[in-house]
């Protein structure tokens, strides 16, 4: 039965955590009865049979450099574990797990299954039925309050990667295909300051989200290239990303920001239209669009 009362949400988080912390026992000395940490258990997770990149490893788990090498260092000890060089470059270091390792990994995953099956066994299918959902919820709803949006370069890697995989998705969505040749502002090189900003969201350290802004000389912001991966949508990155390129164009004294876009993609739109766009006349040749949008930023 639903309560009237109004939840204190600081006190609601903290209960939630003090549970959760228990059940899963990570407050025991040793997790899963396997003689180490909580921590050192994730990490052997985390670098898996095919193994992983130290500063992948940190960017994921978002953890201090000292404390990760004193993990991995005790995952050597045990004889779980290798750290070395990668191929091609000494100075990435890549973990990877060894024949223990792996065997450990194991017997991990069949502690964790029973772990969790002893969470949901006690409950009746309906109960257990929304456990699972309301877990699902909320880990997607944690994920997207550690989403990063920053500065980056259009030309790095990482920039490079969300704009193919943007370019991509138009080709897919567009009833005639796409090619950046033929679009306004094919290039990355005007996103740079002081004539634009280009933007990068993270999460756990990977790229899931991009987009630019062109500070045109008539005061407006011209938005561009803005693209979210598709497992992340729907945890609110679009609209993060759009505002955070409007608070560039503010900071650069513009009076409102501009966009186009395609009739295929209808997120897009929706997401405008209730972020306060309003359709224009088209103010531009882009070739692939079929809709113009403003807002006012005064």
């Amino acid at each position: 039965m639903a309560s009237d009362v109004a939840l204190d949400p600081v006190a609601t988080v903290r209960a939630f955590n003090r549970t959760v912390t228990e059940r899963v026992g990570a407050l025991e000395e040793t997790y899963l009865a396997r003689g180490r940490s909580l921590g050192a258990s994730r990490l052997l997770w985390e670098i898996g049979r095919p193994g992983a990149d130290v500063r992948e490893l940190r960017a994921r788990l978002g953890l201090d450099s000292g404390y990760l090498s004193r993990l991995l260092r005790g995952l050597e000890s045990e004889g779980l574990v290798d750290v070395t060089g990668a191929r091609g470059d000494a100075r990435v270091r890549r973990a990877t797990l060894t024949d223990a390792g792996r065997a450990e990994l194991e017997r991990l995953d069949a502690a964790s299954d029973r772990l969790a099956a002893s969470v949901l066994d006690p409950l009746p299918p309906a109960r257990r039925a929304r456990l699972v959902e309301a877990m699902a919820t909320v880990a997607r709803l944690l994920d997207a309050g550690q989403v990063v949006i920053e500065r980056a370069d259009a030309a790095s890697a990482d920039a490079r990667t969300c704009l193919d995989r943007y370019y991509d998705e138009l080709a897919r969505r567009f009833p005639h295909g796409f090619d950046v040749g033929r679009s306004l502002h094919p290039g990355t090189d005007e996103f740079a300051e002081p004539h634009g900003a280009f933007l990068l969201a993270r999460l756990h350290g990977r790229a899931i989200g991009c987009g630019g802004v062109l500070f045109e000389p008539d005061g407006t912001g011209y938005l561009k290239r803005m693209w979210v991966a598709d497992d992340v949508r729907g945890m609110g990155v679009g609209g993060r990303l759009l505002a955070a390129l409007e608070a560039a164009a503010r900071e650069r004294g513009c009076v409102a920001t501009t966009l186009e876009t395609n009739a295929s993609l209808t997120e897009a739109i929706a997401m405008y239209r209730a972020s306060g766009y309003a359709e224009v006349p088209a103010f531009n040749d882009e070739f692939y669009a079929d809709h113009w949008f403003r807002k006012d930023l005064v």
